[in-house]
C-alpha cells in the first residue's frame, strides 16, 4: 500500500487518562465514537486507552479530545509506535538460542 509513495504507516499508541470518579461512562462514551480507540482498562480515578491508527496526527488530537471530556484531569502519552503497515503482516525472527546475547 503506498500513499505519497510512501508506505502507509501504522500508529499504535497508549494512553493513561486520570480522571475524575463518574468521569468513566463520559470517557467509554467518547472512546465508543471513535473506531481507532479501545477501553482496554476502565478504572475508577485513571484509565488506559489504546489507539490504533494510519494518522500519525490523530494520536495527538485523540490527546485533545480526552482532554475535553468532563472530569478528565490529564492525559499521559505512554508509548507511542509507528511502523509500515506491511511490516505488521511479516513474521518475527525466530530467536537463536545458540547466539550469545
Amino acid at each position: 500500500m503506498k500513499a505519497n509513495g510512501r508506505d502507509d504507516e501504522v500508529h499504535i499508541a497508549s494512553f493513561v487518562v486520570q480522571h475524575r470518579e463518574g468521569a468513566g461512562p463520559a470517557l467509554a462514551a467518547m472512546i465508543a465514537a471513535h473506531a481507532d480507540l479501545e477501553l482496554a482498562v476502565p478504572g475508577d480515578t485513571r484509565s488506559v486507552v489504546l489507539c490504533e491508527s494510519a494518522d500519525r496526527h490523530a494520536v495527538m488530537d485523540r490527546v485533545d479530545q480526552f482532554k475535553e471530556v468532563p472530569g478528565v484531569l490529564n492525559v499521559l502519552l505512554v508509548y507511542h509506535h509507528a511502523e509500515p503497515g506491511h511490516a505488521l503482516d511479516e513474521p518475527l525472527p525466530v530467536a537463536d538460542a545458540s547466539t550469545p546475547a
